[in-house]
């Protein structure tokens, strides 16, 4: 059966994975962008939307702007391309800029604002579908980041709002002083990082207090139909064929589990891990963070993929390193 997603639900034509755009716009250097660098941008872009991928997640400090800037360039050379896509970009993380000031995260109404007028330059856009606050800001005023929600939505500028690294407190305390739903949290889950399964399924067990993820996340998320969108899904590559020094056992044995679970199912290695993300029943989105054609085209087999509640725990296990509780 076909998920249908809470994006979806709210009636935005979200796709059921999102191409992330961190690698765009040659590296985080501040040399300029080049002929390569575009072809390379039009490449991923491209294979995404050949194979169905219609959703694109950018941040402003992203190539320290220049992901944005070398998208816009493609939109440009493409009349008509925005139409077939749902954009969304993150402000809030500042960097120390060269100045002397501390990096820093910044919800101020006046960097919000500053920051979206930036991401809409170098797209060369009138409008984004969603706006995401990055990073948790400890001096974040409610009332401020509501004000600022407000006049970019009167301005047409920004269509709706979310989150990413947020816990269920954080999000509910902003979502008070806000007079529309927030729409998406995004978080880093993956086959290596489980904190967020191990919330729910150590809870009354002495290993659950060595867990960081807030205990029920994914349940409010789901609950009030916030979008979860997953980075770093493919967990730096791990189990699909990148091979680091002093990976624990664990990774091995998965990695190998992973590839077996490919051949028998005639699939790419990226597809099994995405799968195992999107059997879970809440919906989770997962942004992809390379930009290489290759990989694209073999994370988008994910979409064909089904996975049993056996092969899903054969993984969940074998990634764990131990057996279940």
């Amino acid at each position: 059966m076909k998920k249908t997603i809470p994006l979806q639900k709210r009636g935005i034509p979200a796709s059921r994975l999102v191409l992330g755009c961190m690698g765009f716009g040659g590296g985080w250097n501040r040399n300029p962008v080049t002929a390569d660098d575009l072809k390379q941008a039009h490449a991923a872009v491209e294979t995404a939307l050949a194979a169905g991928i219609t959703m694109f997640d950018h941040a402003d400090i992203y190539a320290y702007g220049k992901a944005e800037q070398v998208f816009g360039q493609v939109l440009r050379e493409r009349p008509g391309l925005r139409e077939q896509m749902v954009l969304q970009s993150k402000c809030g993380i500042r960097f120390d800029e060269g100045t002397g000031r501390p990096a820093r995260y910044d919800f101020s109404a006046e960097h919000i604002l500053s920051s979206v007028d930036g991401i809409l330059s170098r797209l060369g856009v009138e409008s984004l579908d969603i706006l995401l606050l990055h990073r948790p800001d400890p001096l974040m005023e409610p009332e401020e980041v509501a004000d600022a929600f407000s006049k970019l939505k009167q301005a047409g500028k920004v269509k709706g709002f979310g989150v990413s690294n947020m816990s269920p407190a954080q999000i509910r305390f902003l979502q008070s002083h806000l007079d529309a739903p927030l729409l998406v949290n995004q978080l880093e889950l993956n086959l290596a990082k489980l904190d967020w399964l191990e919330a729910g399924v150590l809870v009354n067990q002495q290993e659950g207090a060595e867990v960081s993820f807030p205990e029920g996340t994914i349940e409010f998320c789901w609950m009030e139909q916030i979008q979860i969108q997953a980075w770093s899904p493919l967990a730096k590559g791990v189990f699909t064929g990148r091979e680091p020094e002093n990976q624990p056992e664990s990774v091995r044995l998965t990695a190998a589990l992973v590839r077996e679970m490919a051949e028998r199912k005639g699939t790419a290695p990226e597809a099994i891990v995405l799968a195992w993300l999107m059997r879970h029943p809440a919906g989770i989105q997962p942004v992809l963070g390379t930009i290489r054609p290759e990989r694209i085209q073999a994370s988008a087999e994910a979409l064909q993929v089904s996975l049993s509640r056996e092969e899903w725990y054969s993984l969940y296990v074998s990634s764990r390193g131990r057996k279940m509780p």
